[in-house]
């Protein structure tokens, strides 16, 4: 028999009363979100497939690193990857680089040319590695994505959504190696000195660089992340006139008018529960994990805690107790196992030998 107990978790105001009103930005699609939580904290035509152009590359970026081809691999650079139009690493056929290197010229210069090295590399061809970029967008939910190319270039079967690509910049911004890499500002490699496409990177405090891209047909694209005061935030513009400034703006919205907030951490004790059969009477419950979600000014968060009426001996310390979720409204922000915080050995008449008593005071003085 269960109990649910509901309980509502107090938020401090943060800076004012109201948030300030979203940002007038020139993109035709754009989005706000919290690379923690996922929240979206503002959009604008979020969901219409467009043209992405080289932010393709945050896919190609990903994939190859999860290709299992080591960062270190020496890769002999083919004709075939060579030549190709636009931004460009101008690989020379017979040359050597390792994929590390292939993919630092991918995200800071957008080299369509290392995006195709990359995906020959990884995959064998560039056909199959085009289609392990579609599996991870389907693996990731992104419904409303299709990739034809690693580098990104004009094909009307290449698209995306506002939506889909901060998914992207998520699973993107858990790999380290990937954001130490698309946050570099300038770097060295292979004889070639790169310098970030990504002005951000030198223009907005605590900016992690992602991904910039242009075609005719695209416009100007932009996937972006900062990360302030242990908050990360994710913005995206599809064909935006002036995607510097609305990146910033956007930014500047989502820090000042949201804080994340720590709603339970990790071992913190939440609940105590009876315990039957055993000389403990009663057990804490803690929480597995630390829960946290961005809040703005004068949002409460419901807490629906679930915990056993009462339970029996004998329990283990980390066993499983029972639940925790947080509401906002009726939209469940996050949730966590909870675990026994203690043991509780069953101490009833015939569960333990005669001599019990003996290994009691053994342990007590050793």
């Amino acid at each position: 028999m269960k109990r649910m107990c509901a309980l509502l978790l107090a938020v401090l105001a943060l800076g004012g009363a109201a948030r300030a009103a979203g940002p007038s930005v020139s993109a035709r699609s754009a989005i706000l979100v919290d690379g923690d939580s996922g929240r979206v904290l503002w959009a604008h035509n979020a969901g219409e497939r467009l043209p992405i152009a080289s932010t393709t590359k945050l896919m190609t970026a990903l994939v190859a690193l999860e290709s299992g081809v080591p960062l270190d691999e020496p890769i002999e650079i083919q004709a075939a990857w060579t030549g190709i139009e636009g931004s460009s690493l101008y690989l020379r056929a017979g040359e050597e680089l390792t994929l590390e290197e292939l993919l630092y010229g991918v995200l800071l210069v957008s080299g369509n040319d290392a995006a195709t090295a990359v995906a020959g590399a990884c995959a064998g061809d560039v056909a199959a590695f085009v289609e392990r970029m579609n599996q991870k967008a389907a693996e990731l939910g992104m419904a409303d994505t299709h990739f034809t190319t690693p580098s990104g270039l004009e094909d009307a079967g290449n698209y995306s959504t506002a939506a889909d690509m901060a998914v992207l910049a998520r699973a993107f911004l858990e790999k380290e190696t990937l954001v130490e890499m698309a946050s570099t500002k300038t770097i060295t490699l292979a004889g070639r000195s790169l310098v970030n496409h990504n002005k951000l990177l030198w223009r907005y405090e605590g900016c992690l660089g992602l991904k910039t891209g242009y075609t005719q047909a695209a416009g100007r694209t932009l996937v972006s992340a900062a990360r302030r005061e242990g908050e990360t935030l994710i913005a995206v513009t599809l064909n935006d006139r002036d995607d510097w400034a609305d990146h910033a703006a956007l930014l500047d919205y989502g820090f000042s008018g949201w804080t994340a907030q720590t709603l339970v951490r990790a071992g913190q004790e939440v609940g105590r529960v009876p315990v039957s059969g055993s000389l403990i009477p009663v057990l804490p419950a803690a929480a597995a994990e630390t829960v946290t979600y961005p809040l703005a000014p004068g949002e409460k968060v419901r807490v629906e805690l679930e915990l056993p009426a009462a339970a029996q001996a004998p329990l283990a310390a980390g066993e499983p107790a029972g639940r925790m979720a947080f509401y906002l409204g009726e939209q469940r922000v996050g949730e966590t196992d909870l675990l026994w915080a203690g043991s509780a050995r069953d101490d009833r008449a015939g569960a333990r030998p005669w001599y019990g008593w003996l290994e009691d005071l053994w342990l007590g003085l050793a």
